[in-house]
């Protein structure tokens, strides 16, 4: 009988491996995060328990020194190249100009302070920023610490203006300023502004189950943190919140453009036409932008002659400029006779004072004037190639329907109002180490990889 030949029986085919899903991460992974957190919430410490505006160095800038610690203690762990040969470029660029300014100074021991402080704000900050950062979610996190900072002071300033308790402004204590202070008039503008934008953005491109679920609140945010802002009555950050705002409208689409607008616009007849939310002093502030040329005030006239004594330093010193620091002292043989000693602060709990006038309040024509044309060129040239990647990585990433797309709009908005705003202020106060933060969120969406940049992150 035939011996019946039985097929060997088939091999197990091992299951495919699931592909795994991009891990958001705990919050053991994102502890690099809370030096960045600290630096972003730290300003909103009222100012008498920091020092008050003189102080040289504030708890943001104890934080902010921590982050740079932290990330330079996990590149020595982690054994990481540090940064791309553009990146590098990039964001060391402004370093030559500050090195050249501070070697050529009459007094370099007196510039190494100014050295020190315009390294921390344009290039260790940023840079700890771009690489303590993993991933949008990461980007979220940090960029919404400036809503709840703004969310903080915005409710201070609105409960500064309906008590009578804030800055003096036409003879009234109405001035929202948050918990900055009379001496440092732009710092809660500026913080609002800065949440107000990132709330915008979230609002316009937020995509994704965690995200999207976060639009309804962060456009209420948005709309919310215009009162604050009007009363601030600081008309350089209400015309850079517009440009960069406008900016991050047309970049968002025409449909999300048309139906922003709407919103806004029924926003603006309630708050200041229905409840008059200081609408005729906002009103006479707004109109006053227009009038700067044939009836200036008298801060609007200080500012011309400081910005004549910056271009006038830059004329006698065009190269390198007169050196860091060197402004206050080149001031008075510089400025035109019209320049008075300074300005008059008073209210939100200080005492009438004079506050002199220390820097010409732009930051192109301080830099001109201490720096010279090389410090002004390599700083330009760093924030224009961080402006233009920004701008090309979102359009992009719009196009691939990427996931990140509001990420990418609060770096533009945040970007184009830093750029703007400094033609009518600089780095001065406690909320100038937010400026590095600001920078470093934009550069690591316009510098970073474009996986780890346009990462899905969904919850």
């Amino acid at each position: 009988m035939a011996a019946t030949l039985t097929p060997p029986a088939p091999a197990p085919v091992a299951a495919p491996r699931p592909v795994p899903r991009p891990s958001t991460g705990g919050w053991r992974s994102r502890w690099p995060l809370l030096p960045l957190i600290a630096t972003v919430l730290l300003p909103a410490l009222p100012h008498s328990l920091t020092g008050g505006g003189g102080a040289a160095v504030g708890p943001a800038d104890v934080a902010s020194g921590i982050a740079v610690l932290v990330c330079v203690a996990r590149l020595l762990y982690l054994r990481r190249q540090p940064l791309s040969a553009s990146a590098a470029l990039v964001l060391g660029l402004p370093a030559i100009g500050f090195a050249v300014a501070a070697v050529t100074a009459a007094d370099p021991a007196a510039a190494l302070p100014g050295l020190v402080r315009y390294l921390q704000v344009f290039v260790l900050v940023p840079v700890a920023v771009f690489l303590l950062l993993r991933d949008a979610a990461g980007f979220r996190i940090v960029a919404g610490s400036l809503v709840v900072l703004a969310v903080v002071q915005g409710v201070t300033g609105v409960h500064q203006y309906v008590t009578g308790t804030g800055a003096s402004y036409m003879g009234e204590e109405i001035r929202a300023v948050g918990t900055f202070g009379p001496s440092d008039i732009m710092g809660m503008a500026t913080v609002v502004a800065y949440g107000l934008l990132v709330a915008a953005a979230c609002a316009l491109g937020a995509r994704g189950r965690t995200p999207a679920r976060l639009r309804p609140v962060a456009a209420v945010l948005a709309v919310a943190l215009i009162v604050p802002l009007a009363l601030s009555f600081s008309r350089g950050v209400w015309i850079a919140t517009a440009v960069a705002g406008l900016v991050a409208l047309a970049l968002a689409g025409r449909r999300q453009a048309l139906t922003s607008l709407a919103v806004l616009g029924a926003a603006a007849v309630v708050l200041v036409g229905g409840f008059g939310v200081g609408s005729q002093m906002i009103a006479d502030r707004a109109a006053s932008v227009t009038q700067v040329t044939r009836a200036p005030d008298q801060s609007v006239s200080d500012r011309y002659a400081m910005w004549s004594a910056a271009g006038s330093m830059w004329r006698e010193h065009p190269a390198t400029g007169v050196g860091l620091k060197g402004f206050p002292a080149h001031r008075d043989a510089h400025a035109s006779i019209g320049l008075s000693s300074g300005s008059d602060t008073a209210g939100a709990g200080q005492a009438f004072r004079r506050q002199a006038l220390l820097s010409p309040h732009n930051m192109y024509l301080l830099v001109l004037g201490e720096q010279g044309l090389i410090g002004l060129t390599a700083i330009l040239g760093s924030w224009a190639a961080i402006l233009a990647g920004a701008v090309r990585r979102l359009v992009s990433a719009r196009s691939r329907g990427g996931a990140a797309v509001d990420c990418g709009l609060a770096a533009v908005a945040l970007m184009t109002w830093s750029c703007v705003n400094f033609l009518y202020a600089d780095i001065g106060g406690p909320t100038t180490v937010l400026s590095g933060v600001v920078l470093g969120l934009a550069a690591w969406w316009a510098l970073s990889e474009p996986d780890r940049a346009e990462r899905a992150v969904t919850a």
